[in-house]
């Protein structure tokens, strides 16, 4: 007998999961916006593991970077405006003319 409880496919879980990650996906990297519950989790943790599923799914040759670089937002920052920092990456590498043209994210959405 199945014992597990169906409690995520849900708008109210799908909405706390998209709260919790945003990504955009670069050409040859990845800018992710997580918000961990404990701020003391390992934030390189995360990504080590993303690192690893999508090598994985895509059953990959070539190796990631083998660092990334963490940190977590001081208590004055907004994790909207970071985005929209992190949201203009596809246009100062010139892949687009406007942030919401580009189509590899993940995320919050901005007006």
């Amino acid at each position: 007998m199945d014992t597990r409880q169906k409690v995520l496919a849900n708008h109210a879980t799908f909405a706390a999961f998209k709260a919790a990650i945003a990504a955009i996906v670069m050409p040859d990297h990845i800018h992710l916006l997580i918000a961990p519950v404990d701020r003391e989790a390992a934030v390189g943790n995360a990504a080590a593991a993303l690192k690893r599923f999508i090598r994985h799914e895509l059953k990959a040759n070539w190796q990631w970077q083998p660092a990334s670089f963490d940190r977590l937002l001081r208590s004055d920052e907004s994790a909207e405006k970071k985005w929209q920092y992190i949201c203009e990456n596809p246009v100062w590498a010139g892949l687009v003319q406007e942030s919401g043209d580009w189509p590899y994210r993940i995320g919050f959405e901005l007006a």
